[in-house]
C-alpha cells in the first residue's frame, strides 16, 4: 500500500533479460533500512526487492508486468518515482494507491499555465468511467486531482514542486504513462456492475 507521495527518483543501472526481466535501480534510499522481499513502487508499479546493494536495490519484472506498463520505463538509463510502501502510523498525504497499473494513459497535451504544467492524458479504454473531476489518480506513482474528464481525456496540474520532485517535468504528447485509478472507485463501480 501507497500514498503517490514520490520519496526519490531513482535510476535504472542495469536491465538484464534472464527468464524475467532484472533491474538495478540507484536510488538515496538507506538500503540498511530496506529489507528482501519489500515492496517499492517503481513509477506506479509495486515491486518486490529480491536483492540489495549500497546504492541501491534489484527487482524482477515478469513479462505479464512489462506488458502492462509503459512502454520504455524499464530501460537501462530510465528515471523512475520511487515510493516505499506505507508503515502504520504514516502521514497519508496523497490517497490509498496500490501499486497495480489499472492500464496505460498517453499524453495528448501538455502546456505551461503560469508555473504549472496543464496536462491532458487519453485513457484507455473502459477506464475513463473510474475518473472523476476533483478525483485522485495515480500516474506514474505520482498522487495528482483530476480537474477536467472529457470522455476518456482528464487534465491534470502538475506544480512546480511536483514536477522537480518526480519524473514528469518533461512530459510531452506521446508518452506513456502508467495509470491506477482510484480504488473507492474501482470498487463502487464493481458494486454498481453487481447490482445491474
Amino acid at each position: 500500500m501507497f500514498t503517490g507521495i514520490i520519496t526519490d527518483v531513482g535510476h535504472i543501472v542495469s536491465a538484464e533479460k534472464r527468464g524475467d526481466l532484472r533491474l538495478v535501480v540507484a536510488c538515496g534510499y538507506d538500503m540498511a533500512t530496506v529489507d528482501l522481499g519489500a515492496s517499492i513502487a517503481c513509477s506506479g508499479v509495486c515491486l518486490t526487492v529480491v536483492d540489495r546493494t549500497a546504492e541501491g536495490f534489484a527487482v524482477d519484472l515478469s513479462a505479464e508486468t512489462v506488458r502492462r506498463s509503459a512502454p520504455g520505463l524499464w530501460e537501462e538509463g530510465g528515471r523512475l518515482n520511487l515510493e516505499r510502501s506505507l508503515r502504520l502510523g504514516d502521514e497519508l498525504g496523497g490517497h490509498i494507491v496500490t501499486g497495480h497499473v489499472d492500464g496505460v494513459g498517453e499524453v495528448v497535451e501538455a502546456e505551461p499555465v503560469g508555473d504549472s504544467l496543464r496536462v491532458v492524458v487519453e485513457a484507455p479504454p473502459g477506464l475513463e468511467r473510474f475518473i472523476a473531476a476533483k478525483g485522485s489518480i495515480a500516474v506514474d506513482g505520482v498522487s495528482l486531482t483530476v480537474n477536467r474528464v472529457d470522455g476518456a481525456r482528464f487534465e491534470i496540474n502538475l506544480i512546480p514542486h511536483t514536477a522537480r520532485q518526480t519524473t514528469l517535468s518533461g512530459l510531452a504528447p506521446g508518452r506513456g504513462l502508467n495509470l491506477e485509478i482510484d480504488i473507492l472507485a474501482r470498487y463502487i463501480g464493481r458494486m454498481i456492475e453487481m447490482r445491474g
